[in-house]
């Protein structure tokens, strides 16, 4: 734990983002009760948000409804941000979203954010007959109609097809008196980041730090982001933005990639491969070599205190700097492994960028410079101390 500190251009918080997914063979009943554990645990340290996501088919996913989750959650808790990650929009009518929003927002106490996408599954979107293509579009729409109804108090009439309001607004205004905090989430399409932009709300964003990555490049995603905000008027605030990787810390490097391997080489074979029929199955000879390749380039971070301080480092210099890194929670290690993982970066690596340490650590650098003056000072107040009080004992 002695890794040099850390001074980023600005703060930097941390949260979780859960999808959630679990592989197959748990009771589903339990994981639910698992990660509310986990929310629980995290809220004790201190994290400051907490997504959970929307699934409803696969297998893998057993929460198809997050504001449902959220709602136990708060009970649950004191201080943690509570956000959905993500509705998906194209499967909602958009009025039923901003009210639940805004009935969240009213119960967390201004701890809700309301985070939506274009939704990720195409299962999910075969079963809703909804097709791949319209997904965006929707989303886009969708969302201008929600964030009207979330700031505007004027009625709106809109027929978008697949959804009609007449006279609409929300009879239930938000709680927080800034407005609820909205949040898009976006993967390789520069299309959420766009929209974001556009809209002036916050994006959440999944990729690769590193720049080149192609269309899940981080920084290439801000730079879509940018423009479009500067076409519509409005400020980039980086301050907003959320980045999201998996994390993973144990005492050394050997015992963090031990303790995740086998566990992300199920996640890998058995959903990606198996269940979604991406291409990616690896034999276990090839898992080590695969999951230190994706630590290098950054797509994770796996390793000690020290490994994960330098690389959460390097992901906010390539990507220029962002506000809040969100761990990725898999199903990875084991539930004790993972609040382990959790309390060391809340004790030893958020400090550093949280700014919690600068005054502890100016303050050391301060008394160790004057420490001589000091110790000299104190002696002669002893000298001075025991001479006196030999003559008046004398």
């Amino acid at each position: 734990m002695t890794a040099e500190a850390v001074s980023p251009a600005q703060p930097l918080s941390f949260g979780a983002f859960l999808s959630p997914l679990h592989p197959l063979g748990e009771d589903p009943t339990l994981t639910m009760w698992r990660d509310l554990d986990l929310i629980t645990w995290l809220d004790q340290l201190g994290f400051e948000e907490f997504w959970v996501g929307e699934h409803h088919s696969a297998g893998w996913g057993v929460i198809p409804s997050p504001e449902l989750f959220i709602a136990a959650a708060a009970e649950r808790t004191r201080h943690i941000r509570l956000g959905t990650g993500v509705i998906s929009l194209p499967y909602h009518h958009p009025y039923m979203v901003a009210a639940r929003a805004t009935q969240l927002d009213h119960q967390t106490r201004g701890r809700f954010i309301l985070g939506v996408g274009a939704g990720s599954l195409p299962s999910d979107m075969h079963q809703l007959g909804i097709a791949p293509a319209e997904t965006r579009q929707r989303t886009a729409e969708a969302l201008e109609t929600i964030l009207h109804l979330l700031r505007s108090e004027e009625p709106l009439t809109v027929d978008r097809g697949w959804y009609r309001l007449q006279d609409a607004r929300l009879q239930l205004r938000p709680w927080s008196r800034d407005g609820l905090q909205v949040a898009l989430s976006s993967a390789t399409s520069p299309f959420s980041m766009r929209l974001a932009g556009q809209h002036g709300i916050a994006p959440l964003s999944f990729g690769a730090p590193r720049p080149g990555s192609g269309p899940s490049d981080l920084k290439e995603q801000w730079a879509h982001l940018e423009a479009s905000a500067a076409e519509h008027g409005r400020d980039a605030d980086r301050s907003l933005w959320r980045i999201t990787l998996p994390l993973h810390i144990a005492e050394t490097r050997e015992e963090a990639f031990a303790q995740v391997l086998d566990g992300w080489l199920r996640y890998r074979n058995e959903y990606w491969a198996e269940t979604l029929g991406l291409p990616v199955a690896l034999s276990r000879d090839e898992a080590r070599k695969a999951l230190e390749s994706t630590v290098d380039n950054l797509g994770a971070v796996i390793g000690s205190v020290d490994e994960a301080i330098t690389a959460i480092r390097e992901i906010q210099e390539v990507t220029g700097g962002f506000g809040r890194f969100l761990v990725n929670v898999q199903d990875w290690a084991s539930h004790e492994q993972t609040k382990r993982s959790f309390e060391l970066l809340a004790r030893y690596v958020a400090p550093r960028f949280t700014g919690a340490l600068r005054g502890l650590e100016a303050s050391q650098r301060w008394t160790a410079e004057r420490s001589q003056e000091f110790l000299g000072a104190a002696f002669a107040a002893q000298q001075t101390a025991i001479t006196q009080s030999t003559v008046a004992g004398g």
